[in-house]
This record gives structure tokens, C-alpha cells and sequence, in this order.
């Protein structure tokens, strides 16, 4: 882990040392769970972008395609 210093605003360290002491944990503890939420959130919604700006050429090339018929098939090696 890397010790990292941030300037909170008063109702900000209020809120987190309240949610700190009803779950008894540290504030360091909520706010890293905060932060990995957010992350998970940025990445979900960058791939969601990123498959709704290919679904155009996805519908419209069928060697894209190709191989849907085979999509229900178990894979054997």
C-alpha cells in the first residue's frame, strides 16, 4: 500500500468518519472501498462504450458473424 494525503472538505470527513464509526472500520477503509467502486464503475461504463461503438460494424459485416451458429456449442480441445 502507498500513504496518500487528500484534503477533504468538512461535510466529506463528517459523512466518511460517521459511515467509519456505524461499520466500525477505519475512514481509511471506506474511502479505499469508495475509490475500488469507482474504478469498477469507470471500467464498466468505458467497456459498455466501447461495445456500443463496434455494434454498428458488428450488425453490418458478416464475417463478424461468421461463427454466431456455433455460439450454443461446447468447446472441445
Amino acid at each position: 500500500m502507498h500513504r496518500t494525503q487528500i484534503l477533504l472538505g468538512t461535510e466529506q470527513h463528517k459523512v466518511l468518519k460517521d459511515i467509519a464509526k456505524q461499520e466500525k472500520r477505519s475512514l481509511s477503509e471506506i474511502v479505499r472501498e469508495m475509490v475500488d467502486k469507482q474504478f469498477a464503475e469507470r471500467k464498466r461504463t468505458t467497456l459498455a462504450a466501447a461495445a456500443q461503438a463496434l455494434l454498428a460494424d458488428y450488425q453490418k459485416d458478416p464475417e463478424l458473424t461468421a461463427f454466431h451458429a456455433l455460439d450454443g456449442d461446447g468447446f472441445h480441445a
